[in-house]
C-alpha cells in the first residue's frame, strides 16, 4: 500500500471546486486543461450550475433511485398469484423470485460504477434505464417461473445505476457542507421503494393480476428515461475535463492539450484499474468492508421482513393481498421520520467547523447524535415486532416496531453512504458500488432462510435474533467516528 496523506481529498482525483494540489499547481502550463479561472466562477464547473439545475438533475437520480429499488418489491403482494400460475408451491421460489432482483443489485455495480468513472456518468443512466424498460416488459410477458426469475435478475442489474452513480452525481454538484440534504434525499430511494411498492402493488394484483406491476413499471421507467436524458448531463469532471482538452486538440491541431485530471495511464489500463476498483476497496480498505459489512447485514434483516410482511400479516392477522401491502407503511413512517432527522442534522457539524475555519474530516459525518440513536432503534424495532406478531397483539403494535426499525435504518444508511463519499470523493461511485454489493447479496439470499427461521423458532425468537446481531454490530459506527481517521491514515491505498 501506497503512504500517502491522510486527508481523503488527496486520495482521490480532484472534484469541480476543489483546489488543485500544490502538485498540480506547480506543474501547470498554457497545455494544463482545468477550469477558467477563478474557477469557483467557470459555467462549466458543474459546482457552479445554478440552485435549480443542480436540484432537478438530484431530482432525476433521486426518482430512479426510488423507482428501481421500488421494482424489488412491488409484485410481492401477487406471489400466490405468480405460484398459481406457474403450478409451484415452493416457499423457497416464492421469496427468491422476489429477491433474485436484489442479486441483480449485487452484481451490476461491478460493471457500473467503473465504467461510470472511467467514460461519464450520464450515458450509463441512459443506457441502464432503456434496459430497466425492456426488462420489465419481458417480466410481464414471462412464460415460465425460470423465464421470470432471469428477467427479474436482468431488471435488477440495469436498474443499479442510479443506486451505484448517484452518490458520486451528489459528489460532482455539491460541496461538503451542503452534500448532507441530497444525499438524505437520494438514500431514501433504497429504503423507501421497497416500502412503497408493495402498497401500490397489492391494490393494483387485486385489481387486475401480477403481469400488470410489470407494465406499470415499463411506463412508469419509460416516461422517466425520457425525461432524464434531456434533464442529465455530464457532471463528472474528469470526463468534462477530458472532454474540453479533446476539443483544444481538435481545434489547434496540436496533441499537447492534457487534462489537469489526466492520470496518464493508458486507457487499457485504466480501464482494468476502474473495474477492480470496487472489489479492491472492499478487501483492502477496513472502512469500506467494516461499513459495508454492516449496511449489509442490516439491509438482509429488512428483506427478510420485507419478504415475509405478506406470509405474516395475512397468517397472523388475516389481512387481505391490499391489506397486507399496507403493512409495510409503518416501515415507511419511520424512514420519513428518519429523513427529516438526518437531513436536518447531517451537515450541522461540517458547517460550524466551516463558520469556524477548521477542516472538516469524514468522521464528521458520524455525529454522536446521529449514529447512537440510529443503531439502537433498530434492534428495538426488531423485538417489538417479532414479540408483538408472535403473540397476535393487536397489529399497530408490530406497526410501531417496524417504524421504529425503518427511523434506524434510513440514519444509518444515511451516515455510511455520505462517510464514504466524504472519505473517498471522485471514487465515490466505487466506495458506493462496494458497499452497494455486499448488502444487495446478503439482501437476495439471507431472506430465503427467513421463512425456515420463523418456523424454526418462531416469530418472537427469530427476529429477537436479528435483533441481538443488530445490537452487537451498533458500536461500528460510534468507533469509527473515534478511530477513522486513524485507520484512513493508516490503511490508505492507490486506487
Amino acid at each position: 500500500m501506497d503512504s500517502k496523506s491522510p486527508d481523503p481529498e488527496e486520495q482521490s482525483v480532484k472534484l469541480p471546486g476543489e483546489k488543485p494540489s500544490g502538485e498540480h499547481a506547480t506543474n501547470t502550463s498554457e497545455y494544463d486543461v482545468f477550469w477558467e479561472e477563478p474557477d469557483s466562477e467557470d459555467p462549466e464547473n458543474p459546482m457552479n450550475w445554478s440552485s435549480g439545475r443542480k436540484w432537478t438533475i438530484i431530482g432525476m437520480v433521486s426518482f430512479i433511485t426510488f423507482l428501481t429499488p421500488l421494482a424489488s418489491s412491488m409484485f410481492a403482494p401477487g406471489i400466490r398469484q405468480v405460484l398459481e400460475d406457474f403450478g409451484s408451491t415452493s416457499n423457497i421460489l416464492s421469496s427468491f423470485v422476489v429477491s433474485v432482483y436484489v442479486l441483480g443489485f449485487a452484481f451490476g455495480p461491478l460493471i457500473v460504477a467503473p465504467v461510470s468513472e472511467y467514460s461519464g456518468r450520464a450515458w450509463v443512466y441512459n443506457i441502464c434505464n432503456v434496459l430497466f424498460v425492456i426488462f420489465n416488459i419481458a417480466s410481464a410477458l414471462a412464460p415460465n417461473m425460470a423465464s421470470l426469475v432471469v428477467f427479474r435478475f436482468l431488471d435488477g442489474f440495469a436498474g443499479v445505476a442510479a443506486i451505484t452513480c448517484g452518490s458520486g452525481t451528489i459528489a460532482d454538484l455539491m460541496p461538503r457542507e451542503k452534500r448532507g440534504q441530497a444525499m438524505a434525499i437520494w438514500s431514501l430511494g433504497p429504503l423507501f421503494g421497497p416500502i412503497i411498492g408493495p402498497v401500490v402493488g397489492g391494490f393494483l394484483v387485486e385489481a387486475t393480476n401480477w403481469r400488470w406491476v410489470f407494465w406499470v413499471l415499463a411506463i412508469a421507467g419509460g416516461a422517466a428515461s425520457i425525461v432524464f436524458f434531456f434533464a442529465v448531463p455530464e457532471t463528472y469532471a474528469p470526463v468534462l475535463l477530458e472532454r474540453k482538452a479533446a476539443q483544444l486538440r481538435k481545434s489547434t491541431g496540436d496533441t499537447a492539450y492534457r487534462s489537469r485530471l489526466d492520470s496518464g495511464i493508458p486507457p487499457k489500463q485504466l480501464f482494468l484499474r476502474s473495474l477492480i476498483r470496487p472489489s479492491k476497496m472492499l478487501v483492502l480498505s477496513p472502512i469500506v468492508a467494516l461499513m459495508s459489512s454492516y449496511i449489509a447485514a442490516l439491509y438482509g434483516f429488512l428483506y427478510i421482513l420485507f419478504t415475509t410482511f405478506t406470509i405474516v400479516f395475512e397468517g397472523q392477522y388475516n389481512f387481505s393481498a391490499s391489506g397486507s401491502g399496507l403493512s409495510f407503511l409503518g416501515s415507511g413512517v419511520g424512514m420519513l421520520l428518519g429523513l427529516a432527522y438526518v437531513g436536518t442534522l447531517s451537515d450541522r457539524k461540517i458547517r460550524i467547523k466551516l463558520e469556524r475555519k477548521e477542516t472538516p474530516t469524514p468522521e464528521d459525518r458520524l455525529p454522536m447524535y446521529l449514529t447512537i440513536p440510529g443503531s439502537l432503534a433498530i434492534p428495538a424495532g426488531l423485538f417489538v415486532y417479532g414479540w408483538s406478531t408472535d403473540k397476535v397483539v393487536h397489529w399497530m403494535v408490530p406497526e410501531i416496531g417496524n417504524a421504529v426499525t425503518g427511523f434506524g435504518m434510513i440514519i444509518i444508511l444515511m451516515c455510511v453512504q455520505t462517510y464514504l463519499v466524504d472519505a473517498f470523493l471522485a471514487h465515490a461511485a466505487s466506495a458506493v458500488a462496494a458497499c452497494t454489493v455486499l448488502r444487495s447479496l446478503l439482501g437476495a439470499l439471507l431472506p430465503l432462510c427467513g421463512l425456515q427461521m420463523y418456523d424454526k423458532l418462531g416469530l418472537g425468537w427469530g427476529n429477537s435474533l436479528l435483533a441481538l446481531l443488530a445490537l452487537a454490530m451498533a458500536p461500528i459506527p460510534i468507533l469509527f467516528q473515534t478511530w477513522g481517521e486513524r485507520l484512513r491514515t493508516k490503511w490508505t491505498i492507490d486506487l
